[in-house]
């Protein structure tokens, strides 16, 4: 990385590279704000890449009269569908009925208002299945005949931080990885802030607004970077997944009761596998060090094989992943009906809805911290922050990012649309028979992460050896210097666990490899 030796002043500083500050960095930018993001490590390494990997109303959010939240949500679904068709789609879901469970009149009930809360396009409405005809059902034992089935969506979840983040250095951002702020302060109408990267050069920062985007980290760096309180009660609650191989062959995915009312999703996840989780429990110890343990994968594998006709035990695991969510209590009512739940039914009644906190005393400049939220509403958390902070920045343009396509979502013209969504396979067909010299599955991998930014990772090569060396399976030297060009990625984990999941297929070795390559990639620039 650079050295810097630099003072930079800008509109708004922000701190943290997950979804919600890349979010808000992207649209400021968008609006001609000048805009520095940064973050203690890789975009997208916490929380933001260790969700279920879902754009979703929150079905189960109903229970708990969050109807505004799903509103919310239900909404945001389909405008991020069509501004990102590459990195998302549709998917059904199929929600065997317990009879010991939930009764069905009132997952009907509940599916109803799912259907009804928000208009849709893209996304087709519920229905009762019988799962002795329909195709999820053979992978489940045969004690479960009913089932209801209904629309949500998929992502990519840590693709998503990275397209926001690309988007926004596009329109003039400075997005620095791997920096911390180590310090900040107010003075007037600007915050001065010392950033510092991994190799120990500082930056000054002078911003007129600062935004606390940290996520789980939010309320520290209140505490202990800035001088500063918060009224909101964060709490931290650790949800884990794990994968598996591939325990059914259909493309839908399953939702599963739980008598202490969590849900877990089994879901199809890169071809090869399938994904599970997650567990929902209170978490207290540093963000930094959260991990699975042996009585989440336990209580995994015990309730999916609590449906599925073969049974799934921990040696199946094949990987898995934990993160923290940082959900901020409501009210004090509901925190006090909680208090008397057992942990795993309270940590599922926070709410899962963000929350903004302005501080400007007088007419200084402002801090803004977030609190909570989830990946599907962070479009619309980014755009009440900007309303938010508009009144300190007076050159803040509109409102955007409603009506534009995230990088490489422009398949069939530059504004979304539902064609892209519904004729992806189309696209990636057109693609198939213009990169004739690469094979099919890897194009459409190819277009998959990267949409129409296809053509500049293969821009100028016209066959395979054009494309460098493959330094491990399914990963050539053009693709990884893309990467690392374009998107941030300074080691093995980052391209192979975030920017991709080809981790999955190349093991210990192929990491080391990689690592390797790139070290000597860096060894070749310094020498240039």
């Amino acid at each position: 990385m650079p050295a810097f030796a630099e003072t930079v002043e800008c509109d708004l500083l922000i701190v943290g590279g997950g979804i919600n500050g890349v979010g808000i960095a992207r649209d400021a930018a968008g609006r001609g704000l000048s805009v520095v993001l940064c973050d203690k490590d890789d975009l997208a390494a916490h929380t933001s890449s260790a969700s279920t990997k879902l754009v979703h109303g929150g079905l189960r959010y109903l229970e708990h009269f969050e109807f505004g939240l799903v509103r919310k949500a239900l909404r945001e679904r389909e405008v991020l569908l069509r501004a990102a068709p590459h990195i998302m789609w549709p998917l059904r879901f199929v929600m065997p009925h317990d009879r010991h469970q939930r009764p069905a009149w009132l997952l009907r009930a509940g599916l109803y208002l799912y259907d009804h809360l928000a208009k849709r396009e893209l996304l087709g409405p519920s229905r009762a299945i019988d799962l002795r005809r329909h195709p999820a059902g053979a992978p489940l034992k045969n004690t479960f005949a009913r089932a209801f089935e209904y629309a949500d969506g998929w992502v990519d979840d840590a693709r998503l931080v990275v397209l926001n983040a690309v988007d926004a250095a596009e329109k003039g951002a400075r997005i620095l990885t791997h920096t911390r702020c180590e310090s900040a302060q107010r003075d007037g109408d600007y915050w001065h802030a010392l950033l510092r990267d991994a190799e120990d050069n500082p930056l000054q920062v002078s911003a007129r607004c600062l935004v606390n985007a940290a996520g789980p980290w939010a309320a520290q760096f209140l505490q202990s970077v800035l001088p500063q309180s918060t009224h909101r009660s964060l709490h931290l609650i650790k949800g884990s997944h794990i994968v598996v191989p591939r325990l059914f062959d259909h493309p839908y995915a399953y939702i599963f009761q739980h008598s202490d009312q969590r849900i877990v999703f089994a879901i199809p996840y890169e071809d090869a596998f399938t994904l599970i989780g997650t567990t929902d429990i209170a978490y207290h110890d540093s963000p930094d060090n959260v991990a699975i343990d042996s009585a989440e994968i336990d209580y995994l594998c015990s309730l999916t094989s609590h449906y599925f006709a073969r049974p799934i035990r921990p040696a199946d695991v094949v990987w898995s992943y934990s993160g923290v969510r940082p959900l901020v209590e409501d009210t004090p009512s509901d925190a006090a009906k909680r208090s008397t739940s057992d942990s795993a039914t309270r940590a599922a009644a926070i709410t899962r809805d963000y929350r903004l906190q302005l501080e400007r005393p007088g007419d200084g400049a402002p801090l803004l911290s977030v609190f909570g939220g989830k990946i599907t509403t962070y479009r619309k958390l980014a755009e009440e922050a900007m309303t938010l902070l508009q009144s300190a920045l007076p050159a803040c343009g509109p409102a955007w990012t409603a009506a534009a396509c995230l990088p490489g979502g422009d398949l069939f013209g530059p504004t979304p649309s539902n064609r892209a969504v519904q004729e992806f396979d189309l696209f990636v067909a057109q693609m198939q028979a213009r990169y004739t010299w690469l094979a099919p599955a890897l194009v459409r991998r190819y277009v998959r992460a990267y949409g129409t930014r296809i053509a500049v990772l293969l821009a100028g090569r016209r066959n395979v050896e054009q494309m460098g060396v493959e330094i491990v399976a399914g990963l050539y030297a053009a693709e990884a210097t893309y990467l690392m060009r374009h998107e941030w990625a300074s080691c093995a984990v980052d391209i192979l666990w975030r920017r991709s999941k080809l981790g999955l297929q190349v093991g210990s070795a192929g990491v080391a490899a990689l690592d390797t390559w790139i070290a000597s990639q860096r060894q070749g620039d310094r020498s240039a």
